[in-house]
């Protein structure tokens, strides 16, 4: 079955291109692939999505924050754990990148790095005592 292009939901695990302009300070600017982190109901009622950035800017080789996560066009691709972002994904035009879906062994490395910056998990833990 061929889906139509208004039919398509980024879903979670998804890699999209979208447009993160207007920017401000040291956030990325321009198009940009995103990793999707919200569940494909949640940016399909709401037009949103949660993700984290993507970019082969070297400097990240560096970045305890960023997850290299394989090659793209001879350059290392890097998912940057310390910018989270939501975009409408609607508005901003996003579309799906040719790398479809991050493999699950380094969504979930993306994501528990994420999880060491905001310590969802401990808070929960602390507000339920």
């Amino acid at each position: 079955m061929v889906r139509k292009a208004q039919d398509w939901v980024p879903a979670r695990q998804d890699i999209i291109w979208i447009d993160c302009n207007p920017q401000a300070g040291r956030e990325m600017r321009d198009i940009h692939p995103l990793l999707v982190l919200s569940p494909q109901n949640f940016n399909a009622k709401t037009s949103l999505v949660i993700g984290l950035p993507m970019t082969t800017a070297d400097y990240n080789a560096d970045n305890p924050f960023a997850v290299a996560v394989g090659e793209v066009d001879g350059k290392t691709s890097y998912v940057l754990c310390h910018q989270p972002k939501s975009f409408d994904w609607r508005v901003r035009n996003a579309k799906p990148h040719p790398l479809h879906k991050m493999d699950k062994a380094r969504f979930s490395e993306a994501c528990q790095v994420l999880e060491q910056i905001i310590q969802l998990k401990g808070q929960v833990r602390e507000a339920e005592r």
